[in-house]
């Protein structure tokens, strides 16, 4: 159950290019929620993003792309990190529940069809799957405390957001890796 960084970054590529692009002005938003929308389908019409995941980014980018573009609200604008983080952290939980976790629809492309039902598989989307839910949660938090301003400069919630994203692409890869040498060293024993 191997995971690649530049596959897992290119999972969250609509959202990524959101962050990267709506910048501080209006028009920049506009251009990042267009190319999230555009990347959205592009990805789900490739298979490249596929399950609950898949349906979240094009409700979210569909809604707030009419939202934003077609109408100019305001406050879906100035709401846009808390939604993003909010919308991300909703279904990541929600897949947990339901007993599907959203990386279970991306483990599957490293692992043998015969391990898909196993527990241990389970067991580890759910995890990983946790540490991003737990992580999009903070980052809906700090967007909050950004957008209201609380305490500290915006380049500082940025950059703990920042930190939670790249701890979470870390801790999937390594432990990807880490659940991969058990289960080969307790097939050798």
């Amino acid at each position: 159950q191997r995971v690649s960084i530049p596959k897992l970054l290119l999972t969250f590529a609509p959202w990524l290019a959101l962050l990267a692009i709506a910048r501080d002005s209006l028009f920049s938003l506009k251009l990042g929620l267009i190319v999230g929308l555009v990347l959205s389908v592009v990805m789900g019409l490739t298979h490249i993003h596929r399950g609950l995941i898949l349906w979240i980014g094009l409700s979210f980018f569909s809604l707030t792309t009419v939202a934003v573009v077609g109408f100019e609200n305001i406050w879906v604008a100035q709401h846009m990190g808390v939604l993003a983080n909010g919308a991300l952290a909703a279904s990541s939980w929600f897949t947990i529940v339901i007993g599907k976790p959203f990386s279970e629809d991306y483990a599957r492309d490293h692992v043998d069809r015969s391990l898909w039902h196993d527990p241990a598989f389970i067991r580890t989307n759910v995890i990983v799957t946790s540490i991003w839910a737990a992580v999009f949660t903070v980052n809906a938090v700090l967007a909050y405390a950004k957008m209201v301003n609380f305490a500290l400069p915006g380049w500082a919630y940025e950059v703990t957001s920042y930190a939670f994203l790249l701890a979470a692409v870390v801790f999937t890869s390594w432990y990807s890796q880490y659940v991969h040498r058990v289960r080969e060293a307790d097939r050798k024993s």
